[in-house]
């Protein structure tokens, strides 16, 4: 039986005793408690594959205050099962993301935090061109709501990956014990695909990291007690924690939260999820906190938010509405539990260095382009002990983020702007970079615009094979967009900007 048939059948109730799915929660012992540690809470990141991935989207939107970046591991789109069967947020399904726009418009500063918040947050999307049980139109869909759609993040936020003949699984790119092929979406859905997910995730994130600890890590894999957040509700009594030596010793660390997919908690394939991954790796040499909570088998029937009454037989995240209507809001249970658990860790905050003993030195080899006739992007190499960066146009600020580009929009075209950046911890401010000058492309007027899917734009002549394969991939090969000619040239900006 394939894994779509499955999942299908597991989800509507019709399988509750096969393989993996009849597990039934695992005995814990009782785990000690939750320990706070020195973790800035603006440090707070989250990333998930499958159910994880949705959670993850609706954490990153819900809380969008907190989270400074989101991970989406073939998820789909934000309350995507809040008003529409489960099934049409799934298996590659041609996905229309106004509606998760709509309810986050909607929902803005009262049920979740104002969407506002999402355009400093960077994004990090994956998805394999093989994975059926989520797929490409999904993802798609994703990175249309954060940029296209619902333009809540620049594009130049958002890295969207398509990893060719992977199925539905994490991708890595060493061989764990027991993990499955690539191409094969089969448990533990962990496989080697000669691709780091986890240091791709965290290096989008939080920007230039130390290379990771491909021997025996020094930090450890603890255990703590989950029931003092959250009891029921499709939560296990237990929950683990990767911590490195340093911030287990007081410095100032960040903190990440990896969700597990469907069939991936760890009474069901115990600590693969939490190893296998390569999370613990990268953070063991970058000071970061690794949170991974857990759900657990749950076969009783429960009515959903638009999917009937179904049972959670899977140990998947809440995103269809098992435990509420609410589920993808701030007050959704396990959303709720899982900030109390970042709360919680983050309590201990007492300020440091970021890693460092003094004030960062200055970035280095500060670099920019024209995005447009109205905006400049800036990338630099970041500083040691920096955990953040503000961004200067002349003797102005014109912004503070804590990754290593910038995107300075609202400016005027064909106009030369000189920049520099700071690197910034909590000792301090560091001297300018050596500043650049960048000039805005030029305004031209366009004669025609011309609204078709990507393929037909291609059919049509107006891009090239490079441009079709680069749309099709940020927005969806039979997404509608709009082109416009500018002189001789077809572009995607309506100020005759470059395309890219």
């Amino acid at each position: 039986m394939s894994l779509r048939s499955l999942l299908r059948r597991a989800l509507s109730g019709s399988v509750l005793a096969v393989g993996l799915m009849s597990l039934a929660p695992s005995a814990h012992a009782v785990a000690p408690a939750l320990k706070a540690y020195n973790v800035n809470i603006a440090d707070s990141s989250v990333s998930g594959l499958s159910s994880g991935g949705f959670m993850a989207v609706q954490l990153g939107v819900a809380y969008s205050s907190v989270f400074k970046g989101v991970g989406v591991f073939a998820g789909g789109t934000f309350d995507c099962a809040g008003t529409a069967n489960y099934t049409s947020c799934m298996y590659n399904q041609a996905l229309s993301p106004s509606g998760a726009v709509s309810t986050m418009k909607s929902w803005s500063g009262t049920s979740i935090d104002a969407t506002s918040n999402i355009a400093r947050q960077k994004v990090y999307i994956f998805v394999g061109s093989s994975d059926t049980t989520v797929g490409p139109n999904i993802t798609d869909a994703v990175n249309a709501m954060y940029t296209t759609s619902g333009a809540f993040v620049s594009a130049a936020n958002v890295k969207y990956d398509k990893l060719s003949g992977a199925a539905h699984t994490f991708p890595t790119d060493f061989a764990g014990t027991g993990d499955n092929a690539c191409s094969s979406a089969s448990s533990p859905y962990i496989s080697n695909c000669s691709y780091d997910g986890a240091g791709n995730v965290l290096q989008w994130i939080y920007g230039t990291l130390n290379a990771r600890n491909n021997g025996t890590l020094g930090g450890s894999l603890i255990s703590f007690d989950q029931s003092a957040f959250i009891t029921g509700n499709g939560m296990d009594t237990t929950g683990y924690l990767y911590v490195p030596a340093a911030c287990a010793s007081g410095a100032q660390c960040k903190l990440h939260v990896a969700l597990h997919g469907c069939m991936q908690s760890y009474s069901q394939i115990s600590d693969k999820f939490t190893v296998n991954t390569g999370y613990n790796k990268w953070a063991d040499t970058n000071n970061i906190i690794v949170l991974y909570p857990q759900t657990v088998v749950d076969n009783t029937s429960h009515t959903t938010a638009a999917s009937g009454s179904l049972a959670n037989p899977n140990a998947c995240w809440d995103w269809i509405g098992w435990y509420g209507t609410n589920f993808a809001q701030k007050a959704g249970v396990q959303q709720k539990a899982i900030m109390a658990m970042v709360n919680k860790i983050t309590s201990g905050y007492t300020g440091g260095t970021g890693g460092g003993t003094t004030i960062p030195a200055a970035p280095t080899s500060l670099t920019g382009s024209a995005a447009s006739s109205s905006a400049i992007s800036l990338s630099w190499t970041g500083s040691s002990g920096a955990t953040s960066y503000n961004v200067y146009r002349g003797t102005t600020k014109v912004g503070s983020t804590g990754a290593t580009s910038y995107t300075d929009s609202g400016l005027t075209a064909s106009t030369t702007y000189s920049y520099a950046v700071t690197a910034v911890n909590s000792l301090g401010e560091s001297a300018k970079s050596t500043s650049i000058s960048v000039q805005t492309a030029a305004t031209v007027p366009y004669s025609q615009a011309v609204s078709d899917t990507v393929t037909n734009h291609y059919v049509a002549g107006r891009i090239n094979v490079t441009q079709y394969n680069q749309l099709g991939v940020e927005y969806g090969y039979n997404t509608v967009i709009t082109l416009y000619l500018c002189g001789t040239t077809w572009t995607n900006s309506s100020t005759c900007g470059p395309m890219f």
